[in-house]
């Protein structure tokens, strides 16, 4: 039978899923209830059957984001399959830019959270990592087990009036920072599309840098006990 010109039937996934598309196109600052509603073709109180406010919508958003996070192959090989999973993780948070501001924001961990990181957590302690090292090395990624690490610090945009002023003072002022500033100029690497940091370089940068350190110490046998 034709379901043409039948309205579709709400549904909490068809609502956070307009609200992915939402913020996806318009930035999570735009999500509202009531503009959600009209996007939906329905009443706002509408919505309140299917979630109970907006911070139970931005969970079931974030829960839908971190379960989109593909499946990676296992081999067996702790440092390399726990590498895949996290970059498979950035994969996922990076199609929709506001995910990471929601993941840091909640309060709580939803259930699709728990699993990628007891997933995650699994690959060290199936490895061979002890318990103990595992823990300090959850503690180690830090955020960069979803995929994404702080800013190295806040660079002044070339709009704000005071960018020249920084530019020019920096030598003078600040010359270990102004060395960083032209290593990251990257002037061998003209693909990179400008100036600047290449973010997935550094990233992966950082990710080996603490995944080979970690296996230095697993293979030393580390404990935190003295």
């Amino acid at each position: 039978m034709s379901t043409s010109g039948r309205r579709e039937t709400l549904s909490r996934v068809r609502v956070l899923a307009a609200a992915i598309a939402q913020a996806d196109a318009d930035g999570l600052e735009s999500l509202n209830m009531r503009g959600l509603a009209h996007e939906l073709g329905v009443v706002p109180m509408a919505l309140y059957k299917h979630v109970a406010n907006k911070e139970d919508l931005l969970d079931g958003m974030i829960e839908l984001v971190v379960g989109e996070i593909e499946a990676t192959a296992r081999t067996g090989r702790w440092k390399q399959d726990v590498r895949a999973r996290i970059l498979a993780a950035r994969r996922s948070l990076q199609r929709h830019p506001w995910s990471r501001a929601v993941l840091e924001s909640r309060s709580a961990m939803t259930p699709a959270m728990l699993a990628y990181l007891n997933g995650l957590t699994g690959l060290f302690l199936d490895g061979g990592l002890s318990a103990d090292l595992t823990h300090h090395v959850m503690h180690a990624l830090g955020n960069r087990m979803w995929g994404f690490s702080q800013e190295l610090f806040a660079a002044t945009p070339p709009t704000d009036p005071s960018f020249n002023t920084q530019k020019d003072e920096l030598p003078m002022r600040f010359p270990h920072l102004a060395a960083i500033a032209r290593a990251a100029m990257h002037p061998d690497r003209p693909s990179q599309g400008g100036p600047g940091c290449d973010d997935q370089a550094e990233f992966e940068f950082a990710l080996d840098l603490l995944l080979d350190g970690m296996e230095t110490l697993h293979a030393q046998n580390w404990t935190s006990i003295a």
